[in-house]
């Protein structure tokens, strides 16, 4: 089956923890603080792979973790720094933030892309002493890596898409001019996956076409197959329409034309300006009143138009010169750019936020900032614990207790740390 969609949680590396230790050498006195730093988490990583066509991989692994940093040791060594997780994906794969939308990595290029940066590793106590803090025994904690709920999108990169309604001869076309072999047959949505082909011009010159699979009235609101496909012509660099110039289902041919423009201009705008050619196919099947008929209809409002019999290859090198020629003129496939992360505004007065309950003359603290600080603490240290004093008071934790209500000689309770409060 076809995936050219996917939803994964990643997750970066935390960075490794600082190490607390202290210089132990004989005949040196007093050797000071000599903890390491840690490492650095691994980054997961995107890059492109040509072995590769669908996504399929995706829905059997769901989540992908990348290893955290090394902690710091003492003699002042720092942690390794983890190791990068690669994630190997189709050329063409547009990876968004599921839960924003925003476009983060376009893998269409060669070169890895870094999509959820790992942890910075924690200082290590050397990093602490002051000539009044000489000892310090408390480090940092590595920070914690970057992590996203992500959509994969694959776009295939073609030069040339042809659109049009079911059955109108899309995949007999890119069979007689490439080597594609697409399934063929006299029924609609016979072609269910995107099929691409190479077509040869001549030495050195070639372009890549895909058979997108038929479209029909309310496509871009999911009807049929629906916007599914509709994804994979975006990239190209320019569209062939093709028409049942005959009318053999019964439909009429301007109409057909209208809603297929309609529908690709209502999916993204962006299309509706993308250079066309249009073909007419079947010509075998209608009178020449029919095919001039057409021809006026389509060179009038500005496009250029090939009648063409594609199962016996019938004018179809026509049409070709003029699609080499137009590709000669035209940049080259499309790539998207990545957006930048929103700038969130911080709101200083939530950024330490912490809740204060009293429970029978017990002050209950709590804030999920406090849960890091306190794994960073040595609270058998004096020096470390003057640090955390510093840090609820600078973060107003102190006055968020005055405010509860909090008496000398209460019992405070951080987390699993109590204390009595003195004014």
């Amino acid at each position: 089956m076809f995936e050219d969609y996917a939803k994964i949680k990643i997750k970066a590396g935390d960075g490794g923890d600082g190490a607390v230790a202290f210089h132990r050498e004989k005949y040196v006195a007093s050797g000071g603080p000599d903890g390491g730093d840690g490492g650095r988490g691994g980054n997961i990583v995107f890059k492109a792979d040509d072995n590769l066509s669908t996504l399929a991989d995706f829905r059997y692994k769901r989540k992908y973790s990348a290893p955290k940093g090394e902690n710091g040791r003492g003699g002042r060594c720092n942690g390794k720094h983890a190791d990068d997780l690669v994630i190997r994906v189709p050329r063409g794969t547009v990876i968004k933030d599921a839960e924003t939308g925003r476009l983060m990595a376009d893998i269409s290029g060669d070169e890895p892309v870094v999509v959820a940066k790992g942890g910075k590793g924690g200082w290590g106590n050397t990093h602490f002493a002051t000539p009044t803090r000489q000892t310090p025994r408390f480090a940092k904690l590595g920070m914690p890596g970057e992590e996203y709920e992500v959509q994969l999108e694959l776009k295939l990169l073609a030069d040339v898409g042809l659109v049009g309604f079911p059955n109108v001869g899309k995949s007999t076309l890119v069979s007689v001019v490439s080597e594609a072999k697409p399934i063929i047959a006299n029924y609609h949505f016979t072609t269910i996956t995107p099929v691409l082909g190479v077509v040869r011009f001549g030495e050195g010159e070639s372009c890549v076409m895909a058979d997108i699979p038929g479209l029909i009235e309310g496509a871009w609101e999911d009807k049929g197959l629906g916007h599914r496909f509709l994804r994979h012509v975006e990239r190209c660099r320019m569209l062939v329409h093709i028409v049942d110039v005959a009318g053999s289902e019964g439909r009429d041919p301007k109409e057909d034309f209208r809603i297929i423009n309609e529908e690709l201009k209502k999916f993204n705008e962006e299309l509706a300006q993308r250079p066309m050619i249009v073909a007419g196919n079947k010509c075998d099947l209608a009178t020449d009143e029919q095919i001039e008929d057409f021809r006026k209809f389509v060179e009038d409002q500005g496009y250029k138009f090939f009648p063409i019999m594609a199962a016996i290859r019938y004018e179809v090198d026509p049409l070709l010169d003029c699609i080499r020629e137009q590709l000669s003129k035209l940049p080259p496939v499309k790539r998207f750019e990545p957006e930048a992360a929103p700038v969130v505004e911080v709101d200083k007065s939530r950024k330490n936020e912490v809740t204060v309950t009293n429970h029978d003359g017990v002050f209950f603290v709590e804030g999920e900032w406090l849960v890091r600080i306190m794994n960073s603490v040595n609270f058998d240290d004096y020096e470390s614990l003057q640090y955390f004093q510093r840090v609820l008071l600078n973060a107003g934790v102190i006055d968020a207790l005055y405010d509860a209500g909090v008496q000398e000689g209460d019992t405070v309770s951080i987390y699993d740390f109590e204390f009595e409060f003195i004014d």
